[in-house]
């Protein structure tokens, strides 16, 4: 185990640049912080490079001596730390994005700009509740190794693929010549979520304030709302994911 005392040690300097997207990107790797988010990373297999302890660190994970660890003073630590109440505990792995769709499976997720990190980080673990192993993301989607969405994702982050779409259009284009029906969320219209199947779908949420872009509903397949008898005029978007993503759960089941 190496002793790091200096925060002008060339590890702590490369943690202390992951707080940025550009860096995260250039490096492909990124953050993961607390106890139960590293158990969930050594758990999964992940592809971890760095394991970062504080001094006054005091836990049961086991096996730390098998990758690449590092104990600093605690007023280092909480240098590189994103939490305002650090757990002592840090790792730094490999992204694990990919590229290529699964077109095997019954549905496919996808983010049209969703913005708001928790959200996105919520949305990842409802994918995961269901089994869902990938998900599409376009490329104004808040960054899914942002360091609050990994804590939101409660280590979905290492079970559901991300595949960043740099042109969703297309993107949706390719799962449509792979036998999928594109369906966007929307109040503007009267097929409600229980009116169609989930077989072969590519389910579309949007952006917390406009919804689905306008493009994208153009091409849309179908259109569902989610009925609300009450008077709430709108659900936050990880809330409407998990309420429809669950009517697929029931109609499976």
């Amino acid at each position: 185990m190496q002793r790091i005392t200096s925060k002008e040690n060339k590890l702590i300097k490369k943690i202390s640049k992951f707080n940025t997207k550009k860096y995260r990107d250039l490096q492909d790797e990124f953050i993961v912080e607390g106890i139960k988010m590293v158990k969930e990373a050594i758990l999964e297999n992940a592809k971890i490079k760095n394991i970062v302890i504080s001094e006054d660190f005091n836990s049961d994970i086991s096996n730390l001596e098998n990758y690449d660890l590092a104990m600093v003073p605690q007023k280092i630590f909480s240098l590189i730390s994103n939490v305002s109440t650090p757990q002592g505990i840090l790792a730094v792995a490999e992204k694990q994005t990919k590229n290529k769709i699964n077109f095997d499976d019954d549905i496919v997720l996808v983010l049209d700009d969703v913005q708001d990190p928790g959200n996105v980080g919520t949305i990842l673990r409802i994918a995961d509740s269901i089994g869902l192993k990938q998900i599409i993301v376009s490329n104004k989607t808040a960054d899914c190794y942002n360091p609050k969405v990994i804590r939101s994702t409660m280590g979905a982050i290492f079970r559901v693929q991300i595949i960043e779409s740099e042109d969703l259009k297309q993107t949706l284009e390719e799962l449509k010549s792979h036998d999928f029906k594109t369906v966007v969320t929307t109040p503007s219209t009267q097929k409600n979520i229980y009116d169609i199947n989930y077989i072969k779908k590519a389910i579309i949420v949007g952006n917390e304030a406009n919804g689905v872009s306008q493009d994208i509903m153009d091409i849309s397949d179908e259109k569902v709302k989610i009925p609300m008898p009450g008077k709430a005029e709108s659900l936050n978007v990880s809330v409407a994911t998990g309420i429809v993503l669950y009517e697929y759960v029931r109609q499976k089941r």
